[in-house]
């Protein structure tokens, strides 16, 4: 017994250092903020020629929200990190966040991947800016490499007021588990 409590404690720091802290790129706050408006219309443009529905989808919502998360998971331990920004449609005020996930479950992998949040009402917009919370279970599968590769999965969040699409960048990765993640206003980019 004792062997397998070693076993996972080993486990989740590896998982920690190997996820880090995630954080955009840039020496000042307005380079970091660039960094993150840069990647969320990069993540858009794809979504959107993959799904172009989700042009009017996005226009129509009351706000959405784009995030870029690298995360590992190894055996029945994952976890990740990441950054991100909310956009309240109706007065285009941005705010930037962070993210941290931690999940069990069986699987293998690391995985760079972005997140594209629609917020259909102006209630789930304003709890997720303010609380943060999203819980969820997860099964997917991806080997890619820039252009190359495929990645497929599905997702089932608990909140009904809010679209998730997922886009895989880069990663090996084969997993199912149930994983919590905290979303949380970046007091530096703010």
């Amino acid at each position: 017994m004792r062997d397998r409590c070693l076993m996972l404690f080993l486990l989740l720091v590896i998982t920690g250092f190997s996820v880090g802290c995630v954080t955009p790129k840039g020496v000042t706050k307005q380079e970091q903020r660039d960094y993150v408006l840069n990647m969320k219309d990069e993540t858009l443009a794809k979504l959107y020629e993959q799904k172009p529905e989700t042009r009017s989808m996005i226009k129509k919502a009351s706000g959405y929200g784009v995030f870029s998360n690298i995360g590992t998971h190894i055996f029945v331990v994952a976890g990740g990190s990441g950054y991100g920004v909310v956009v309240d449609n109706s007065t285009e005020q941005k705010t930037y966040m962070k993210m941290r996930s931690v999940g069990f479950g069986l699987g293998m992998g690391v995985k760079d991947f972005r997140a594209v949040f629609i917020f259909k009402n102006k209630r789930v917009l304003s709890e997720f800016v303010e609380k943060g919370w999203e819980f969820g279970g997860q099964a997917d599968a991806a080997a890619k490499s820039g252009d190359k590769g495929g990645a497929v999965g599905g997702e089932t969040y608990i909140e009904t007021g809010i679209a998730i699409y997922q886009l895989t960048e880069a990663g090996v990765a084969l997993q199912a588990m149930i994983a919590g993640s905290k979303y949380w206003k970046d007091k530096d980019l703010n």
